[in-house]
């Protein structure tokens, strides 16, 4: 009779993902081996191909986790009885959220799909594509002529390019969170930068209170 998973086994498998992502996102995919994951796990070889066959199933699931979080959360929002302008302030506090939680893999996400395999990595940005589609819904439905609006998508990629390079630039423990960065994107997005206030002063996004509303009404899936 097979033996079946102990109590903790989705639990490690997480702990290994988590540290597969640190070391993807420092070192690269490509220069980061098994034998290097299993030494920061604190595990054998052998223990760690117990959990992933391979390298590559260690990236599928980096980038399958964080990207249906992603999908997940937006759903969510999507399916919400919001204002059309809450509900983008509500995509983008969410999903910078997200990011504050998840930078590890989220640079994975970023720079190490293309080593997937062809299958895998379209499934992947089919999920990315889902998560950019309901953004570009929720731009549309604040302009004009909505929902056929030619410059949606345009728009919806030039608000992931303020969101999606953050861990770039944004140093821990520095003046500026995540928290504290979110209404600002949406203020400057949907205001323009005279929108813009210092975090903790007051004006349309009214960050603190507002992003701590929104983490307390919607707890992270896991």
């Amino acid at each position: 009779m097979p033996r079946g998973r102990s109590a903790t086994y989705d639990d490690q498998r997480e702990f290994i993902l988590a540290r597969a992502a640190g070391l993807f996102a420092r070192r690269g995919y490509p220069a980061t081996s098994m034998n290097q994951v299993a030494e920061a796990c604190g595990l054998s070889k052998a223990t760690l191909y117990h959990y992933y066959r391979d390298k590559s199933s260690l990236l599928i699931s980096i980038a399958e986790t964080h990207v249906s979080r992603l999908a997940a959360l937006v759903a969510e929002e999507e399916a919400s009885p919001h204002t059309d302008e809450e509900r983008l302030r509500r995509f983008i506090y969410r999903i910078v959220e997200e990011y504050a939680g998840a930078q590890d893999a989220h640079r994975v996400l970023t720079d190490d799909v293309r080593f997937l395999e062809d299958a895998d990595r379209e499934r992947v940005l089919d999920q990315e594509r889902e998560v950019v589609a309901a953004f570009a819904r929720a731009v549309s439905a604040l302009r004009p002529g909505a929902p056929s609006d030619d410059l949606a998508k345009p728009l919806t990629m030039l608000l992931f390019g303020m969101i999606n390079w953050m861990f770039t630039w944004m140093k821990p423990g520095g003046r500026l969170d995540h928290a504290s960065i979110a209404p600002i994107v949406a203020d400057l997005f949907l205001g323009g930068i005279g929108a813009v206030k210092a975090p903790g002063g007051s004006g349309s996004g009214r960050p603190n209170a507002e992003v701590a509303k929104v983490s307390q009404k919607s707890p992270k899936k896991t």
